[in-house]
């Protein structure tokens, strides 16, 4: 088993910036991929962006790209989501997933693990 808790959720201004934290314990070798998504009121939960703990390889959707960065820590068992630019439409509640890595990895379905998730809210 894997647990994974994050942390770093809150209010945010428009325009401004919010580090997301995934500590990670339990079996975490077998965490090849770390991923974000997030879920709005009344949405599906949607991917967010993801790292392949190994090679480092990151991926994200399309709406972050340029102003989200995922990352790891030297011992790779804690994920970032540094969130820069937030807009209103970033407001959700983000969830840390991990599993293994599949080629569908913007599914949900494609992890095992999952945290509690972490409110993150930007005013306009």
């Amino acid at each position: 088993q894997v647990q994974l808790v994050e942390s770093g959720g809150g209010l945010v201004q428009a325009g401004g910036s919010l580090r997301l934290s995934c500590a990670a314990s339990g079996r975490t070798f077998s965490m090849y991929v770390m991923g974000w998504f997030r879920q709005a009121p009344g949405k599906e939960r949607e991917f967010v962006a993801a790292i392949r703990r190994a090679i480092g390889d990151t991926y994200y959707t399309d709406s972050v790209k340029g102003r989200f960065t995922i990352s790891t820590d030297n011992a790779k068992t804690t994920a970032f989501l540094q969130m820069d630019s937030v807009k209103p439409e970033d407001t959700a509640v983000y969830y840390c997933a991990s599993g293994p890595f599949r080629s569908d990895y913007y599914r949900p379905t494609s992890y095992n693990y999952w945290g509690q998730g972490t409110q993150v809210t930007v005013s306009s």
